[in-house]
């Protein structure tokens, strides 16, 4: 069958929509002349404008701002779709596609809301799933006739995240091609338990510099809350904080060997482009790496063994600084081994 028009509506995390490509990608597979839209936060546009597989980039902050339910309502009824995909489940989108009357409305079973709202009901918790994510997504086309499980293996070949735009001279210049480039990125907004400050001291310290260049990446204000304590510390690492729009860090991931984080939108990215991501995860669900590990053809992650209950209402992890900067090393060096000799 043909359609038009399918959107796909993700409003969330920049993680969480590198983790939605995929299903663009199996869309444009099932339905290669229909225009994929996305319907997404501004903060996360040039992600969505980086991937082949998307055709338009619909940005929600601004429907939302619109005044009343029935120019919210109008603004869904011009995308003329004949499919919705709530992969990020939204009541009040949720609502708008069906006051919109578009055909075909897709959510998952866990929110009582969809079966207000939505036409096509997948059974779905992701809470408690032993899936990945990508998985998980990839599940709501069943509806449409894909098949009920896609294996790991299958899903960095969906990606398409190969529109990159050009990395500015001054970034591109500090890329060292006779060394492996590591992007580390200490802090997570919150999004993520985090390895910690005193971890990546010791990692630092531990690589060897006629191997490695490292860079520091993340926000204005992470960069801030780490100066003294480690940026300062290291004068030959590289501080990228606050200098990179979310363009431009896509196309200096591109430009790099890899990233070493938790479970970031910066370490999904380098997994969706080929490069080397390596996460660093505790084993406590629904945040464990049989959910949240990075999914890439040069991707992997390490988590220390065991449970992790007693970390559960503290964002202070022990969990995931008992990860061992050892560890990591071993593993960089590793990919130092493959990429070089």
């Amino acid at each position: 069958m043909l359609y038009k028009n399918i959107i796909i509506s993700r409003t969330d995390g920049i993680g969480d929509v590198v983790l939605s490509l995929p299903l663009a990608g199996l869309l444009k597979k099932m339905f290669p002349k229909s225009n994929i839209i996305f319907l997404g936060k501004n903060y996360t546009k040039s992600i969505i404008e980086s991937c082949s597989n998307i055709d338009t980039f619909i940005a929600w902050d601004e429907i939302e701002k619109l005044k009343t339910n029935d120019e919210q309502v109008k603004a869904f009824k011009n995308l003329d779709a004949d499919i919705i995909i709530h992969v990020f489940p939204y009541k009040k989108i949720a609502q708008l596609a069906k006051n919109a009357n578009i055909p075909i409305r897709i959510g998952a079973s866990g929110r009582y809301y969809h079966w207000i709202t939505c036409n096509k009901i997948v059974k779905l918790s992701r809470k408690n799933s032993i899936y990945h994510e990508t998985q998980l997504n990839l599940k709501l086309l069943i509806p449409l006739g894909a098949k009920k499980l896609f294996d790991e293996s299958e899903i960095p070949l969906l990606y398409g995240l190969n529109k990159i735009a050009p990395l500015n001279e001054k970034f591109k210049k500090l890329i060292d091609t006779k060394k492996i480039n590591i992007i580390i990125h200490p802090k997570s907004k919150g999004s993520a338990r985090e390895w910690g400050v005193n971890n990546f001291i010791n990692l630092i310290e531990s690589l060897p510099s006629e191997k490695f260049k490292i860079f520091i990446s993340g926000t204005k204000e992470e960069g801030g809350a780490i100066k003294k304590e480690l940026i300062d510390r290291f004068p030959e690492v590289i501080d990228m904080t606050g200098q990179l729009s979310l363009e431009q860090l896509i196309s200096f991931i591109a430009a790099a060997d890899g990233v070493v984080a938790a479970s970031t939108g910066p370490l999904h990215i380098a997994s969706a482009l080929g490069k080397y991501a390596l996460g660093l995860y505790a084993p406590m669900r629904p945040i464990h790496p049989g959910r949240w590990a990075p999914i890439g053809i040069n991707s992997t992650f390490l988590v220390k063994e065991g449970e992790c209950n007693k970390c559960r209402k503290s964002v202070d992890c022990e969990c995931i600084r008992g990860i061992k900067p050892s560890d990591v090393i071993g593993k960089l060096n590793e990919f130092y081994i493959k990429k070089m000799i």
